[in-house]
């Protein structure tokens, strides 16, 4: 098989593939209205007190960390910080879970330690499958947590566990990550001007 060489084409064709994923989400209704209830049902938790929570693996995880980051600091305007916590980021508690109990545990675990009824847990799986997301969700639920599903289109299984779903119609893992931080932009944008007032200055 031949190396490429038409750097071109190829930073055209991605542009265009991620520009189609995004236009099938706008295009969605069943998206839409889910993105608007996750926005809802996060305004509220923050309006009583509330926190979110978020976990993944590997791109996943890095992108629990930067929503986490923009509601903790800021994202178009300085505010008042808003409390979340990313589930991904404390070395120390990943390896003592990982080496007392098991990979599996990492995010339940925390959950149970860290989670209040009320709470946002956003669980972030490009595949649906990573089974210590399936069971950090399995353990909000218990904790009377709201449960959000950021997947994609096979992420079906663990979308029915969620209370609200936003799934990306891509089976493609870059496309989908993609995707995913504009939902999160979208979320912590939407939350900032909901509960603050834009400076003037």
């Amino acid at each position: 098989m031949a190396l490429m060489t038409d750097f071109k084409s190829f930073i055209q064709a991605e542009i265009e593939e991620t520009i189609s994923t995004k236009k099938m989400l706008l295009d969605s209704p069943q998206f839409l209205a889910q993105m608007e209830k996750v926005i809802e049902v996060t305004l509220h938790a923050y309006k009583n007190g509330r926190k979110t929570l978020l976990a993944g693996n590997g791109g996943s995880a890095a992108d629990a960390q930067h929503i986490a980051a923009e509601f903790v600091s800021r994202f178009y305007y300085d505010r008042p910080a808003l409390p979340s916590i990313a589930l991904t980021t404390d070395t120390s508690i990943l390896t003592a879970i990982g080496n007392d109990y098991s990979y599996e545990n990492l995010f339940s675990r925390q959950i149970e330690a860290q989670a209040e009824k009320g709470d946002v847990f956003i669980a972030i799986s490009t595949s649906g499958g990573s089974k210590n997301v399936i069971k950090a969700i399995e353990a909000a639920k218990k904790k009377g947590v709201i449960t959000v599903a950021l997947t994609s289109a096979k992420g079906q299984g663990m979308a029915a566990m969620c209370d609200y779903a936003l799934m990306v119609p891509s089976n493609s893992t870059p496309r989908i990550q993609e995707s995913h931080i504009v939902i999160g932009h979208m979320l912590c944008g939407a939350i900032e001007a909901a509960l603050f007032e834009r400076p003037t200055k």
